[in-house]
């Protein structure tokens, strides 16, 4: 049996909503990408992108905050579990953590070069591609 009793649906939203704002006050890199998330919709609604496109730019975005969310719980379980002790193998969980939020970065910007692009040419009434 397990140790842990069933919370119900209310308190399991409450508890992952406590954790959003957990990680909003302790980590500097998801507000960031909070106020990038906003500005980045805020310009596309903007240049009047198709849905499609807002679309495609919210899934790259969620890659990106939910790597975040990923890394940020891990760090805080490791540094919970091993009291901030040195430890080669946490620092390599971690790096790869923080890689994978990376990599997510780097290709959600490439999606977001390529769409702005294509709308940034359009205005200029430039023919893309």
């Amino acid at each position: 049996m397990s140790k842990f009793k069933s919370q119900g649906y209310l308190n399991t939203f409450k508890n992952a909503g406590r954790g959003v704002r957990l990680s909003l006050k302790s980590e500097k890199n998801i507000r960031f990408h909070c106020l990038t998330a906003f500005l980045v919709i805020l310009f596309a609604l903007l240049l009047k992108m198709s849905l499609t496109k807002i679309c495609i730019l919210i899934i790259a975005i969620s890659n990106v905050m939910v790597a975040e969310f990923i890394n940020t719980g891990l760090e805080f379980g490791l540094d919970a579990v091993f009291k901030n002790r040195y430890s080669k193998l946490v620092g390599m969980a971690k790096d790869i953590a923080a890689g994978a939020v990376i990599v997510a970065s780097i290709f959600s910007a490439i999606i977001g070069i390529l769409l702005f692009g294509s709308e940034i040419l359009k205005y200029f009434a430039i023919q893309p591609y």
